[in-house]
Order: structure tokens, then sequence, then C-alpha cells
């Protein structure tokens, strides 16, 4: 049966959904949804087959939009991400997914909520903000933002979650209790390591076949855990920088993973030396190849965010990153050879891939 695989675009101004086929050769674009707000995350829900844009603003505040069909018809909920009236205000949204017992979001300022009526309504996770470390939370450049969650694939009771400037966080009691997990990460301007907060976390992965190997990209270097987060051990060897956001797990092959090395946070955040590029590994990070192919190699002081790379479920895999000047890119052989997908688009935020049934 033929495949229609889609493209979740998030960006500053509204989500996109970029449909094609599993051909993968041409996509037409529909949008801007979501009223044109700032979309900082656009997943899909395999639960519900439902699409969720996380967004909002310090002015707009928090708000979760759900499209049941695709974005023909869509829904906006805030209620219940809430600090309660001695809190501090929920400026937005950067995060939502689904969990083994509903769904889950994350916030700035940094905190959790999760929903058991598919988002219609909203309940604090407590328990995080609890955590002895948090008087010591500080923010990174896009604030302290709860960016990452991503739940065990077969214990329902396990769950991490990233922090900027604060580091990864796990839980193995269903979200009773957590543990910082940032043992082996630099803490960044700071000279001394095995401070428990302090680690500026950009984004991790895991694949489902082996969720006790964690990769990582830090603002100060990408990492690996062996062992469910208890430690993480450099991957920088081979890299072209150790500062970068966005970070996929290839789909089949758990051994593989996907970078995009930026050259630095105090030299204009672009690709290192103007060259667009995506680099791979094979070997769970021990060794990198530079992947160019089709990509604009002179003047390309191109960013890319957090949650703008993804590959699909196909084979063989499609690797996609979109810009912080609005282009997507593909490409349709694991990142052999590129091609753009689409052009002019609002500032790319956010790459999810969707493939269903035609």
């Amino acid at each position: 049966m033929t495949k229609r695989l889609l493209l979740l675009i998030g960006t500053r101004k509204g989500a996109f959904i970029l449909e094609g086929t599993e051909g993968r050769e041409a996509f037409t674009v529909k949008g801007p949804f979501c009223e044109t707000m700032p979309i900082q995350h656009f997943a899909f829900d395999h639960a519900s087959g439902a699409v969720l844009a996380g967004a909002g603003s310090p002015w707009y505040g928090p708000m979760i939009w759900r499209s049941p069909d695709l974005g023909e018809t869509w829904t906006n909920t805030s209620e219940g991400i809430t600090y309660g009236e001695d809190g501090p205000k929920v400026a937005g949204v950067w995060s939502v997914c689904r969990g083994h017992d509903g769904l889950y979001a994350g916030v700035e300022p940094a905190g959790l909520f999760r929903s058991l009526d598919d988002g219609a309504t909203w309940s604090h996770v407590d328990s995080l903000r609890e955590h002895p470390s948090t008087p010591t939370w500080e923010p990174g450049g896009g604030g302290l933002i709860l960016h990452t969650i991503v739940p065990h694939p077969t214990d329902a009771q396990r769950m991490w979650v990233g922090i900027s400037a604060v580091g990864v966080f796990e839980t193995t009691d269903g979200g009773a209790s957590w543990v910082a997990r940032n043992k082996g990460v630099g803490v960044v301007g700071a000279p001394e390591a095995g401070q428990e907060t302090g680690h500026c976390v950009h984004k991790f992965g895991i694949h489902p076949d082996r969720p006790d190997v964690i990769y990582q990209q830090n603002h100060g270097g990408a990492y690996r855990s062996d062992d469910g987060s208890a430690t993480w051990v450099s991957m920088n060897d081979g890299l072209p920088s150790t500062f970068g956001f966005p970070l996929a797990v290839h789909p089949h092959d758990p051994s593989t993973v996907y970078l995009i090395p930026l050259n630095g946070d105090d030299r204009g955040r672009y690709m290192p030396e103007g060259q667009a590029a995506v680099w791979r590994s094979r070997d769970e990070g021990r060794s990198w190849h530079k992947l160019s192919d089709g990509l604009p190699q002179q003047d390309a002081f191109l960013g890319v965010l957090r949650d703008a790379s993804a590959v699909d479920r196909l084979d063989p895999a499609g690797v996609y990153f979109g810009t912080s000047t609005g282009q997507v890119f593909g490409s349709r052989d694991e990142g052999d050879h590129w091609h753009l997908i689409a052009d002019f688009l609002p500032p790319v935020t956010s790459v999810e891939t969707v493939l269903l049934d035609a």
C-alpha cells in the first residue's frame, strides 16, 4: 500500500504540513496554521492520530494547538498549564509528546505538565520543580525551558527530561521523584566537573530497541550514555565543533546518529565555514562522516534549532532539517545526498515526520 509522508514544520509564524509520498520527490505545503503563533514544537500523537503544536509567548502565554484531522480543524487549550497565583507565569510550551499514561508538555520556566484527556486539561507534575537543585536552576540563551521529553519505550515508570541550562533528569517511579543525570558532562562556564546542575543540554534521544544507549548534544559537546543516563562519555572526536542543537537517531539502526554542528555559541551559531553539512556516525559516535552532497557549500550561514531535524521510518531512511532562514532540506538515502524541499518559510523551529497509509 502506498504511504503518505508528512513533514510537520513548526515555525516562528505558525505551523505548516508538507505532504508527499514514500517516493519523497515532491511535497506540497499546507498552512500556516495556529493563527501564525510562534510554534516551538509540532508533533504527531500516534495514539490518537492528532497533531499537537506547542506554542506561546510572554505576551500570549502558553498554548497547545490540536488538530484531529491533520490541519483541517483546530482547538487550542492551556487549561491547567499554570503554576498558580503564587508561582511564575508560564510563558510558553516547548515540547509535547505521548507518554505511557497520557500526554506530556514541557514549558518555560522549566516544568512538566500531564494531560489524561488528550490535551483538554493539564496538571502540573510538581515533583520535578520540588527537586532539591531547583534553587540553582539558571536559564540558557533561550530561557529556562524544559524542551525534551523522552519516555522509556517499555517501562512506564521511566522517563527523561532535558532542561536548559540545567541538565537531564530521570524518573524511575512514574514521576513521583526525579534524579539529576549529568555525571561526566562538562559544566558550561564553570571550571569544575561533577556539578549536579548547570549542564546546558540541547537535545537527546534514544532508539526503542536499546533505550539504555542515549545520545546527547550539549552546549559544550556531544555525549553518549551506555547505562541509561547514569554516566556520560564524550563523542566529540571527529566533529568540526563541540556546539550544536539538534540530534536525530536512525529509526532502524540504534548505532547510527545524526548531528548538525554549528560554529560556536559566540561566533554566530551557523554551520562551520558557511558550508552546510550534517554529520553521521554509524558506530555510536566513535567516528563521524560529513554529509554535504547537494547542500550549499559557500556563504551558507545557516542555523538549525534543537527540534529542527528528524528522520523518517522508510528504508532507506530519510533525513530532514529546517533552518533559521526558512529552508527545509531532505535526503532520501540516509544523508548521502540532499535536496531542497521548501524555501521562504518563516524561521523553522521544529521538524517531525509522519508516515501514514494513503
